[in-house]
């Protein structure tokens, strides 16, 4: 039977989490998508010195789990500590905060940058043809055609990779961050009453993403409104 008070005394604290929560989507989200806007350009030319070492980390980071990237950069970039000390970078590898950021960023960098990749593709090749006839530069025909076309074309997919990534953040609990879930453990080890307790995370990760599901659908059809009207 489900216990109602006991739900209305945990939410609080779960609810506590939530900043955290926030803060490790909003920044990894941010310093991923200004990465994979960068790795998709770089990727739209010829130059195989720059396109395969871009390929090398995609699969790198597509191909392994998150927990285990997370795991590396904060356990593992940890052995090296004196170079890291010699090279002025301690201070950002010692902090859980940090290593967490950097872990989703890069991770949602190398799916992000095929998303947009494939995007930038996809803008037909006449309408780039167009821009030249009329006498506009490259860089003019990417900021005044390609990308805002690119974007416009790239949110639905690029909507679930955001939705991914702030599930994502519950993993920063394995390197101490009190973010939603690991205060959820926090509750388990003193209640033991894990299906209470992760049914009320899971109900504050569905209302965030509910929200931002809502948004992102709101922000497509004001980018598209051809495509609501069919």
């Amino acid at each position: 039977m489900i216990d109602l008070a006991f739900f209305l005394d945990i939410f609080p604290t779960l609810l506590s989490g939530l900043p955290m929560t926030m803060q490790l989507a909003a920044s990894s989200i941010s310093i991923g998508f200004v990465m994979a806007l960068v790795l998709a350009l770089l990727q739209q030319g010829n130059h195989r010195i720059v396109v395969w070492p871009i390929r090398a980390f995609v699969a790198v980071f597509r191909g392994t789990p998150l927990l285990v990237q997370i795991f590396l950069i904060y356990y593992g970039l940890g052995q090296f500590r004196p170079s890291l000390q010699a090279a002025g970078l301690w201070w950002l590898f010692r902090e859980p905060y940090w290593c967490a950021i950097i872990a989703l960023g890069l991770n949602t960098a190398a799916y992000g940058s095929e998303i947009l990749r494939g995007a930038i593709q996809g803008v037909p090749r006449g309408l780039v043809e167009a821009a030249s006839a009329f006498g506009m530069s490259r860089l003019l025909t990417l900021r005044l055609i390609i990308l805002p076309l690119a974007l416009r074309q790239a949110i639905p997919s690029y909507s679930n990779e955001i939705i991914l990534m702030i599930k994502g953040t519950s993993l920063a609990s394995i390197i101490t961050l009190m973010e939603v879930t690991g205060i959820a453990q926090g509750l388990i080890s003193q209640t033991y009453r894990a299906v209470e307790v992760f049914v009320a995370a899971g109900a504050i990760y569905l209302t965030i993403n509910f929200t931002i599901i809502s948004a992102l659908n709101a922000l497509e059809t004001w980018l598209t409104p051809y495509r609501a009207r069919a």
